[in-house]
């Protein structure tokens, strides 16, 4: 191979090392600059790593804030409706950091407690991060699906207490048409 195209190829060679390098470091940095955002139902159930810096978010707690007098630290809790989650913060807090608006703390887990150093708070339930929105739906289709079955539950029971005379068969035509579909389906 001619000496000109051989230093050419390694000239080559050499760059997509260096590219490859550069690029293999640049997605290391980013994975472990990298903060995920989790709701307190995800960090009980064990879904965050130990010593791991994250981002805890939901509502905050109403009547749970502490604050330690004669100083700037402070202690509440983060809940998504279904489960609460401890924090605790030293330092200022946002102005729109109030009892049942949205917050989002950054932080490591110490003791069963974040220790936050960060506390951010949104004023509309708009801007929630889509995890905690959908932790917060799934909480209230919980609630809903309890406080449905809690009635059908209640007629299970008077319909197990009704006398023989009450407890005839339905005539047939009914049977019928309970089975049958909707017509506009």
């Amino acid at each position: 191979m001619n000496p000109v195209r051989l230093r050419r190829l390694w000239t080559v060679l050499l760059v997509l090392l260096a590219g490859a390098a550069g690029t293999a470091l640049i997605v290391w940095a980013l994975q472990r600059n990298i903060t995920f955002l989790h709701s307190p139902t995800e960090v009980l159930a064990g879904k965050v790593p130990e010593e791991a810096r994250f981002r805890l978010g939901g509502i905050l707690l109403e009547g749970s804030v502490q604050r330690e007098t004669g100083s700037l630290r402070v202690g509440f809790k983060v809940t998504d409706r279904f489960n609460d989650f401890p924090v605790v913060y030293d330092g200022i807090l946002p102005d729109m950091f109030r009892e049942g608006t949205s917050v989002i703390a950054t932080g490591r887990i110490r003791d069963g407690v974040l220790v936050a150093d960060e506390v951010l708070a949104k004023h509309d339930e708009q801007y929630m991060p889509k995890e905690v929105a959908d932790a917060i739906a799934a909480a209230k289709a919980k609630e809903a699906a309890a406080a449905a079955s809690a009635p059908a539950a209640e007629g299970e029971v008077d319909a197990d207490m009704a006398t023989p005379a009450d407890s005839s068969p339905a005539p047939d035509s009914a049977n019928t048409g309970a089975a049958r579909p909707e017509s506009g389906a």
